[in-house]
């Protein structure tokens, strides 16, 4: 009698063992088919974001051969309206017969390389960085900006932006990192833009303003 107690018992546990393993089980079922439903629009946001990346990188370099373009209208204006061209002719100032040729294509000179510079002074971006440090690991762009630019001291351009955060631990996604860095500090009221791609801190503007 003693020992159909003990085994009723020990079948009506098993039972409830059974019935919370299936209730668990359809639990899991649920749970998975909703992680796989986050990872599809997840997946679909990627997807977006790769786009409007892709868009914002063609608006910019749109943007930085315009300013191009207009640098050498800029520089070719100056010239065929430089001060040297204007001086009478040879024979009207004997005395600067010498002169007045060579000046004119220093100044075309001059202006040639200033747009070299401008066209070569963009950093360039780097690839397959080693990161050196974990310093940025667990921070955001803007906040890591934030601190390069006060060390830095001065702006500095995405690239430049972009090359010390992977050195420092921080992980990018996407097929256009350096947009990702241009987008968040353009939303971003601590940050200006100074140049196209080139970045400085608002609050050094104030502090010079102040001192």
């Amino acid at each position: 009698m003693w020992d159909e107690n003990l085994i009723a018992t020990l079948e009506q546990s098993l039972r409830q063992t059974r019935n919370a393993q299936n209730r668990l089980m359809a639990r899991l079922r649920d749970v998975e088919t909703e992680a796989e439903r986050l990872r599809e629009e997840i997946d679909a946001l990627e997807k977006s974001a790769q786009q409007t990346e892709s868009a914002i990188d063609s608006l910019l370099v749109s943007l930085r051969s315009d300013s191009r373009a207009r640098s050498v209208r800029s520089i070719r204006f100056e010239d065929d309206h430089s001060p040297e061209r204007s001086v009478p002719e040879p024979a009207a100032y004997p005395a600067t017969q010498d002169k007045a040729p060579s000046r004119q294509p220093q100044q075309e000179k001059r202006g040639s390389v200033t747009y070299l510079n401008q066209a070569r002074g963009v950093p360039s971006r780097a690839h397959n960085i080693e990161a050196i440090s974990h310093r940025f690991a667990d921070r955001t762009i803007t906040q890591a900006c934030t601190l390069l630019l006060r060390e830095a001291g001065k702006p500095l351009h995405v690239n430049e932006l972009y090359n010390l955060l992977v050195a420092g631990g921080m992980k990018f996604k996407g097929n256009n990192p350096t947009i990702s860095v241009a987008v968040s500090l353009n939303r971003n009221r601590r940050f200006r833009k100074v140049e196209p791609g080139t970045f400085d801190l608002v609050m050094r503007d104030a502090q010079q303003i102040a001192s």
